[in-house]
C-alpha cells in the first residue's frame, strides 16, 4: 500500500458514473467499457441488454409506454448528472453571526448549488419548499450550460435569437414554451429529491400554467405512490371576470414524500376560525365536554344491509325515530351513546328528527388530520405577503407578489412540528419568505430548525416599473442591484423584528446566516488537467491554488468535498507559526500554509482529529510529505489524512 497522501477530488460528484455503478450492482452484465470522445475508457450501460433484463419478452425496439416526454429531456438529464468544478466561497461581511449560526444563504445558480450540496446534505433535508417561476411568459430562464459550452446550450434550448442575443424570458409565442420550463425544473427536482430524508416532504408552488406538467414531472421523479396532496391555496379575497374569462383566485402546492410509508400522520393545529366554523355546537347538559361537530348516523347507501341496525330511537319529545334504511351503530352502541349524551338530535323540515354523532374538539386534542376539508393555508392571501414586505422595508414595496410568511410557516409546522432540528431547503429563495417563516416557527416553539436558502443574483431591471423601487433600495444600501441582495436584507431585518417581539424563553435566538457564494474552483486548471499541461506550465504553477483565493476559501471547498456540515463552528489558531483551522474542534483540521514541518504534523496528530487536510505543496520538504501518513498511523490511526 502506498504511503502517498490521498488527494481530494475538489469537484461535485459525477452522478452519471454513480448511477452506472448502481446498475452494475444489480445487473453486472448490463455494464461494459466504452471509449469516450478522447479514447479514454469509461463504464457505460448496454441499454439493449438492460431492456432485456427488465422484461420477460423479447425486446426488438422501442415500445409504447406511459411517460412524459419533451424536446430536450435527455439533455436536461445529462445536465443534472454532469459534474462541475465549482466551489462555495464564504462572504463574512454579508453574513450575520457567521461563526455561530446554523443557517445558510447560498448565492448563485440553484442547479450548481444542488450539485455542490449532494454530499453534504444527502438524505438530511426534512422539508423542501420552492416557489419556482410559474412560466407566465416573463419568467427568467436559467442558463444551465454545465455539460457543454454556454453558446451551444443556449442554441440548443432556443434561449438565443437568430442574432445570438440571449433571451432572459420565456415568451408564450416560443415553440418551446413548455419545454424550456421543463428543461429548467426537471434537473433541479431530480437533484433535490436526493437531499430529502426518508420521511422528508417537498412542496412545489405553481399555478394553472404548468400544474399539469409539474404533476407528471414529480410523479416521474418522486414516484406517483409518493404523492400526498395538491394543496389548493386561495390567494386572494375574491375573483371577477376578465373579458370573457374568469380571474383565477387559486394557486397550488404539490406535496410529495421521499417515501410516503416513512411519513408519519400529518396534523394541522386548528385555528379559531376553523373551530368557530366547524365546532358550532355546545352541549346544554354536558358543558365540560366543550364544542363539537356532527356526523349523520344514518348509514350511507354503500353500507351493507344489516337488519340488526334497523331499530327505533326515542327522541327528546318522546317520539320514536326510525332510520330510512339503517343506522351506522348497533343498538348497544346507540344506547351507550344516548346515555353519555353523544347523540345530537335536530328537527327536520318535515317535522321529524335527524340523528348525528358528536365529535368533540377536546377528543381531537385541538388538532385534526390535514386535508382539503381543513385547508392548511385558509385565510392567508398574497396581500399579506405584500404587506409584510412594506412592513419590513418601510414604505418601499421592493418585491412583487412574495409568498406570505404565514403560508410557508404553516407548511413548516405541518412537516417539522416534532422535529425541531429539521433542515429546511428553498432553492428558489426569492424574497426569502421561507427563511423568515423558519425563524418565526423557531421563535414560537423554541425550535432549532436550520434553513438553506439559494438565490441567483438576478439583476434588477431599472427600466421595469415593478423593479425600479427595488433597484433604488439596493442603491441606498450601496449593494449590487440584484434579487439576492434584497433576499439577504429581508432575512436581516426579519430576524431583528422577531427578536424585538415575543419569543419562546428557551429559543436559542439564532437569526443569523452564513453567506456562501458559488464561484469557480479554488484550484488552478493544472489541478484538473495535468495531462494537458506543459512542463513549463507545471514549473510556473507549482502551487495548485489560484492566487486570489484565501485559506478560508480552501477550507469551504474541502468541507464540500468531504461532505462535512457547512454550518459547523470554525476556530482559527496559530500553531508553531502556522494558521490551523479547527472545524467543530476536531471534526476536521486544516492547514494550508507552506513550510509545514514534522514537528507541526506531530503536534496536530496529538489532537487526534477525525480528518485533517494539508496543501500538497505545503510541506517543508519531500521527506516530511512522505512521513505524514506514518506519523498519523502511529499517533492517531483513526484520522483520515488528505491533501489538496
Amino acid at each position: 500500500m502506498s504511503d502517498e497522501i490521498e488527494k481530494l477530488k475538489m469537484h461535485s460528484p459525477d452522478l452519471t458514473q454513480d448511477n452506472i455503478a448502481k446498475i452494475r450492482a444489480l445487473f453486472p452484465g448490463c455494464v461494459t467499457e466504452a471509449a469516450d470522445e478522447n479514447g479514454k475508457l469509461r463504464l457505460a450501460v448496454d441499454f439493449d441488454q438492460l431492456r432485456q433484463e427488465l422484461t420477460d419478452s423479447i425486446v426488438e425496439g422501442p415500445q409504447e409506454r406511459y411517460h412524459l416526454n419533451w424536446p430536450g429531456k435527455r439533455e436536461a438529464l445529462i445536465t443534472a448528472n454532469a459534474p462541475i468544478a465549482k466551489t462555495l466561497r464564504p462572504a463574512r461581511d454579508e453574513s450575520v453571526d457567521f461563526d455561530t449560526t446554523q443557517n445558510l444563504f447560498i448565492e448563485g445558480d440553484n442547479l450548481e448549488a444542488l450539485k455542490l450540496l449532494q454530499e453534504t446534505y444527502l438524505g438530511k433535508v426534512k422539508m423542501i419548499y420552492i416557489d419556482p417561476p410559474y412560466n407566465t411568459g416573463n419568467d427568467f430562464v436559467y442558463d444551465d450550460d454545465f455539460a457543454e459550452s454556454s453558446e451551444s446550450f443556449l442554441d440548443l434550448s432556443q434561449q438565443t435569437d437568430e442574432n445570438k442575443n440571449k433571451l432572459v424570458a420565456n415568451p408564450e409565442g416560443s415553440g418551446r414554451f413548455h419545454s424550456n420550463w421543463l428543461d429548467m425544473i426537471y434537473p433541479r427536482l431530480r437533484l433535490a429529491r436526493n437531499l430529502l430524508t426518508e420521511d422528508g416532504v417537498a412542496f412545489v408552488s405553481i399555478d394553472d400554467s404548468e400544474v399539469h406538467n409539474l404533476r407528471k414531472v414529480c410523479d416521474e421523479i418522486f414516484g406517483p405512490e409518493n404523492f400526498i396532496d395538491n394543496v389548493i391555496w386561495k390567494k386572494r379575497y375574491g375573483g371577477g371576470a376578465k373579458e370573457r374569462h374568469l380571474v383565477s383566485i387559486h394557486e397550488y402546492a404539490l406535496m410529495y414524500a421521499r417515501d410516503i410509508n416513512s411519513v408519519p400522520n400529518l396534523y394541522v393545529p386548528l385555528g379559531e376560525d376553523s373551530i368557530q366554523r366547524y365546532y358550532k355546537n355546545q352541549d346544554e347538559h354536558f358543558e365540560k365536554k366543550g364544542p363539537y361537530r356532527t356526523h349523520p348516523l344514518e348509514a350511507m347507501k354503500s353500507f351493507e344491509d344489516r337488519p340488526n341496525l334497523n331499530f327505533g330511537v326515542k327522541a327528546p319529545d318522546g317520539t320514536e325515530v326510525w332510520p330510512k334504511r339503517q343506522w351506522r351503530w348497533s343498538k348497544d352502541r346507540m344506547e351507550q351513546a344516548l346515555a353519555g349524551g353523544e347523540v345530537h338530535f335536530q328537527k327536520a323540515k318535515d317535522g321529524g328528527w335527524t340523528l348525528s354523532s358528536k365529535q368533540y374538539l377536546r377528543d381531537e386534542t385541538g388538532e385534526t388530520r390535514a386535508s382539503k376539508f381543513f385547508s392548511i393555508v385558509d385565510g392567508v392571501y398574497t396581500q399579506h405577503g405584500t404587506n409584510e414586505m412594506v412592513d419590513i422595508f418601510g414604505d418601499a414595496q421592493v418585491f412583487s407578489f412574495p409568498k406570505p410568511t404565514e403560508f410557508v410557516r404553516r407548511l413548516i409546522e405541518l412537516i417539522t412540528g416534532d422535529d425541531k432540528e429539521a433542515i429546511i431547503l428553498d432553492f428558489f429563495a426569492g424574497s426569502s419568505a421561507t427563511a423568515h417563516a423558519s425563524l418565526l416557527q423557531n421563535a414560537l416553539d423554541a425550535g432549532a430548525r436550520r434553513f438553506v436558502m439559494v438565490q441567483l443574483p438576478e439583476e434588477l431591471d431599472t427600466e421595469s416599473r415593478t423593479q425600479k423601487v427595488a433597484a433604488k433600495f439596493c442603491e441606498g444600501l450601496n449593494v449590487p442591484l440584484n434579487i439576492a441582495e434584497i433576499s439577504k436584507e429581508r432575512i436581516r431585518r426579519a430576524g431583528q423584528k422577531i427578536l424585538e417581539g415575543e419569543c419562546h424563553p428557551d429559543w436559542n435566538k439564532d437569526v443569523g446566516f452564513r453567506v456562501l457564494k458559488i464561484d469557480s474552483s479554488n484550484m488552478a486548471d493544472v489541478f484538473y488537467t495535468p495531462d494537458q499541461t506543459s512542463q513549463a506550465d507545471l514549473l510556473s504553477r507549482v502551487d495548485n491554488v489560484k492566487p486570489d483565493r484565501t485559506a478560508e476559501d480552501l477550507l469551504f471547498q474541502v468541507l464540500l468535498d468531504w461532505g462535512v456540515d457547512l454550518t459547523l463552528p470554525i476556530r482559527r489558531e496559530t500553531v508553531q507559526g502556522k494558521t490551523v483551522f479547527f472545524v467543530a474542534d476536531t471534526a476536521l483540521m486544516a492547514c494550508f500554509d507552506d513550510g509545514i514541518s514534522e514537528d507541526l504534523v506531530k503536534e496536530l496528530a496529538g489532537h487526534a482529529p477525525m480528518r485533517i487536510v494539508f496543501k500538497d505543496t505545503g510541506f517543508a520538504n519531500d521527506q516530511t510529505k512522505i512521513n505524514v501518513r506514518q506519523i498519523f498511523k502511529a499517533m492517531s490511526p483513526e484520522t483520515e489524512v488528505k491533501a489538496i
